[in-house]
């Protein structure tokens, strides 16, 4: 059996960028200091739309954002990044009229509630836990670009017999089905099983899962 040559998911090596959206430019200054002093690179961004023009971002990272500005507000925003797969994650300043708001904010996946003005230890520690999360977030996307890698280099036919195995159909039914020698269909099989590296059926079956998840997404 030939080997298959792939490469494993990298590793994040590199800091997480902080983007701080906030109008107040002092506002985006004062931040800026106390994140890069605690090692954060600070990416400022004066309104949402500056912030968009910065995407895609393909580094972990995080968004610190002010719930009202001119403009699109952060909760426009918020709204925008919560409906998407590879948004990073939020963690939302407000004032203490905001409460409503950034209550919803929380429950559309923001990480956390800052009141203004922001002091120093729930920042840290606020966006500590956004970065972690961007960090797992994207060792799944990798992970899930992997098996989409994977799954290309099958040929049609392993791609069938993928499917009819994920299926839960025996080698007996499958051999039936698409016409072949049993033993064909356990060639097959054994090539699957490798190029997906998949250790089981039921690992083969959550591979096949996800595949049908990520193409209604990109539907």
């Amino acid at each position: 059996m030939n080997a298959v040559a792939l490469v494993p998911p990298p590793v994040a090596t590199s800091p997480a960028v902080v983007h701080v959206v906030d109008a107040d430019a002092a506002v985006r200054e004062s931040l800026r200091l106390v994140l890069e002093i605690a090692g954060h690179p600070v990416r400022c961004h004066a309104s949402a739309a500056d912030f968009l023009l910065a995407w895609p971002i393909d580094v972990p990272a995080c968004v610190l954002l002010d719930v009202r500005m001119p403009g699109p507000s952060g909760m426009d925003l918020q709204l925008a990044l919560a409906q998407r797969n590879d948004a990073p994650p939020v963690v939302l300043m407000s004032g203490p009229d905001d409460i409503p708001m950034s209550v919803l904010a929380i429950r559309r996946g923001a990480v956390d509630l800052l009141a203004k003005p922001v002091e120093r230890d729930p920042l840290l520690a606020a966006v500590g836990s956004a970065i972690q999360r961007s960090h797992a977030q994207q060792a799944v996307r990798h992970r899930r670009r992997a098996v989409r890698e994977r799954f290309a280099l099958l040929t049609t036919r392993e791609r069938t017999v993928f499917e009819q195995v994920a299926a839960g159909r025996l080698n007996k039914q499958i051999a039936a089905t698409l016409c072949m020698c049993e033993r064909t269909v356990k060639a097959h099989r054994a090539n699957v099983m490798h190029k997906m590296q998949a250790h089981s059926v039921a690992e083969l079956v959550r591979i096949a899962i996800q595949l049908e998840a990520d193409a209604e997404v990109a539907n």
